[in-house]
């Protein structure tokens, strides 16, 4: 079997808000092969970069384009394939971008491998520790106290146990954050998980003073309260509160989650899938088990992360929770033929060879961008 093309296909809503919701568009991969087997996955990054560094041909044999690198080869030969992208992408990679465009690849040729072995791609992975997660309802702050609270109400009467916020409008000031907190928690009642991701803005010093205050509504973890690079900022924090500190989602490399765990000191790294692939987020999971931190995903955009996320953390032993992302994106809803659904707070592990999605073609062809 050979890889005879590599597409990047990117979806778009009509409308492009100026909020942090990367559920607005995606970029997808799709690996075709001469068996006709297909593998699909997915980039949550800045998708016309994603699709230039899939698309770009040779400029020379540390510059090349990933479609260039994978045509022709064996799709089952998928840690091959990853050390053969990464170092035909040595001038211009090794971090960010081209890591994220390599995940998407990554998740395809994972999606074949399964497919093609007709097993379900967590077997492949060594087996499943469990075969269901717990997931919560990750949700932006709405632009009042009560709006949030509403939010926490709807996913309590659809079944989940816990919820997630993030960004704007939170973070701003004491005041209107414990306003926030306090309408949380009055919803959810004294046992339901309540997580807070709050968007980067935060130095250590306000981390640590915010985080004593916030110690009564009882939050589960605090998640990327300052800029990733601050380290140093991260362990002080982590020195100093009692809340467990989360991050990762800017990571795509086990070098990276290396950098957040040990110097600075988080106590869960979350990990996309559609940043990192598969391959390297094994072994972003093994460090954090030898170190003793808990990993979870990171997922705000489609079910195709969803299907690679439950995967993931199926085949780890260290694993948390699963982020689902419920913002009413027509892409994030309807990407997959038969979506995935929570029942009771959990979410079944997919049982069907390969990442156990299959895409919806209409919204494929609904949300299609061909050029800017």
């Amino acid at each position: 079997m050979k890889i005879t093309d590599v597409a990047a296909l990117y979806l778009r809503l009509p409308t492009i808000k100026a909020r942090t919701d990367s559920s607005q568009d995606t970029l997808l991969v799709r690996v075709d092969t001469d068996a006709g087997v297909t593998g699909w996955g997915e980039v949550d990054g800045c998708p016309w970069v994603a699709k230039a560094i899939i698309d770009a041909p040779m400029s020379h044999t540390l510059v090349t384009g990933l479609r260039n690198l994978l045509v022709g080869e064996d799709p089952m030969d998928v840690e091959r394939l990853w050390t053969k992208m990464y170092e035909g992408t040595l001038y211009y990679g090794r971090e960010g971008a081209v890591i994220q465009a390599m995940a998407g690849v990554d998740l395809a040729l994972w999606d074949i491998k399964g497919k093609a072995l007709d097993q379900p791609v967590w077997r492949l992975l060594g087996g499943r520790y469990r075969d269901r997660l717990r997931v919560y309802s990750s949700n932006m702050f709405q632009f009042t106290a009560e709006e949030t609270a509403d939010r926490l109400r709807k996913a309590k009467d659809e079944g989940f146990t816990a919820v997630k916020f993030g960004w704007e409008p939170f973070g701003r000031d004491a005041a209107t954050d414990c306003a926030y907190l306090e309408a949380l928690r009055k919803a959810g009642g004294d046992d339901y998980d309540i997580m807070v991701d709050v968007g980067l803005i935060w130095d250590a010093p306000t981390t640590i003073q915010r985080a004593r205050l916030f110690e009564p509504y009882d939050l589960t973890w605090i998640e990327e309260p300052m800029h990733p690079d601050n380290l140093a900022g991260y362990k002080k924090v982590s020195d100093n509160i009692v809340q467990r500190l989360a991050a990762g989602e800017e990571e795509c490399t086990q070098r990276g989650f290396a950098r957040l765990i040990e110097e600075g000191g988080i106590g869960l790294a979350q990990i996309d899938l559609t940043r990192c692939g598969l391959t390297q987020a094994m072994k972003i999971a093994d460090h954090a088990a030898q170190k003793g931190v808990m990993v979870a995903n990171h997922n705000f955009t489609t079910d195709l992360n969803t299907a690679a996320s439950l995967t993931f953390l199926a085949a780890v032993p260290n694993a948390l929770m699963l982020e689902y992302c419920v913002e009413p994106s027509e892409i994030s809803r309807n990407l997959a033929r038969k979506p995935f659904r929570q029942h009771d707070g959990y979410m079944a592990v997919p049982e069907e060879p390969g990442l156990g999605f299959e895409p919806n073609f209409e919204t494929i062809e609904t949300y299609l961008v061909e050029a800017l």
